[in-house]
């Protein structure tokens, strides 16, 4: 009785006083297990890192080791973010094995071309310090380039060094176009999205041709967080409005690339895996759509 007494002691000294506890409940999710299938056969992490306007230097580089342990294993960049150095640093002082993460980055608009494509290609990689990409995109659908740099990624991909290609900010007209000259699809069109910008007519056109949607300035830039239905069904599930929006695209099957260098927001963007926006809730989240656009359109695009 004395030697369980002194156990129970213990035990309760050690929660109290040296503050024994368990992980914070984001770092016990299962993101490395939420994929989706790709066109090709590959898969990609659903919820990523988005790493557009972050400086370089030390501010992407920690964001980026700080995402990877806390179980990010997305990271999105470009070439026009500068940050790709850093990205890739992070990515290789890791301790996740490269096979688990998830790199992608982007084909910027004065490097479109045949041969400016593959020079830039292999620009990217160098800068990353990565044998291959996971994805690469065409950033925006530059008039007259952008299937000479689509012939471009093809060979990349053929070679093994971009294990997957798509485009970004391509409409479904843009697309059409580029059926029309390659039998190699797109997986992946990267798109802004959220609630508040569905995008219906592509998003549509995506899903029935295969490709898969992913979603930036998912929060709306963070402007649109004070809307009232979103602050009533964030208060319903105890999450913050910023969560219920990322939730919303991962129940629409769209990935998503919230971006931060926050410590603390990158972990309540990930803490979402473990509450459910009801039907009905889904359906007063889609009547926000109001066309709220924060980056150009790509309609506008010849």
């Amino acid at each position: 009785c004395v030697f369980f007494f002194f156990v129970f002691v213990f035990v309760v000294f050690c929660v109290f006083f040296l503050r024994i506890r368990r992980p914070p409940r984001s770092t016990l999710f299962p993101y490395t297990t939420l994929f989706r299938s790709l066109g090709d056969g590959n898969s990609m992490p659903l919820l990523g890192l988005g790493t557009w306007a972050a400086q370089s230097g030390g501010e992407t580089r920690d964001a980026v080791a700080f995402a990877l342990e806390t179980g990010y294993r997305h990271i999105d960049t470009a070439k026009m973010y500068n940050n790709e150095q850093d990205v890739g640093q992070a990515v290789r002082e890791s301790s996740i094995p490269r096979a688990n993460i998830f790199v992608t980055t982007k084909l910027w608009d004065s490097d479109q071309g045949y041969q400016p494509a593959h020079d830039a290609f292999d620009r990217s990689v160098d800068q990353l310090g990565l044998e291959y990409v996971d994805l690469y995109l065409i950033h925006w659908p530059v008039e007259n380039l952008r299937n000479d740099s689509w012939r471009a990624l093809e060979e990349i991909k053929g070679s093994g060094r971009a294990r997957s290609i798509g485009v970004s900010n391509f409409s479904h007209e843009h697309l059409q176009e580029l059926f029309s000259r390659s039998d190699t699809r797109p997986v992946v069109n990267q798109i802004e999205l959220s609630p508040f910008l569905q995008q219906p007519s592509i998003a549509s056109f995506c899903r029935s041709e295969g490709i898969q949607l992913t979603g930036y300035c998912p929060l709306a830039k963070g402007r649109r967080l004070d809307d009232t239905v979103l602050t009533d069904i964030a208060e319903q599930h105890g999450r913050s409005p910023a969560q219920v929006m990322i939730r919303w695209a991962l129940q629409k099957r769209q990935a998503v690339i919230p971006k931060s260098s926050n410590p603390a927001r990158i972990v309540q963007n990930a803490d979402i895996f473990d509450f459910q926006i009801s039907a009905d809730e889904m359906v007063r989240l889609d009547g926000l759509d109001d066309d709220s656009r924060f980056c150009p359109d790509p309609l506008s695009m010849p």
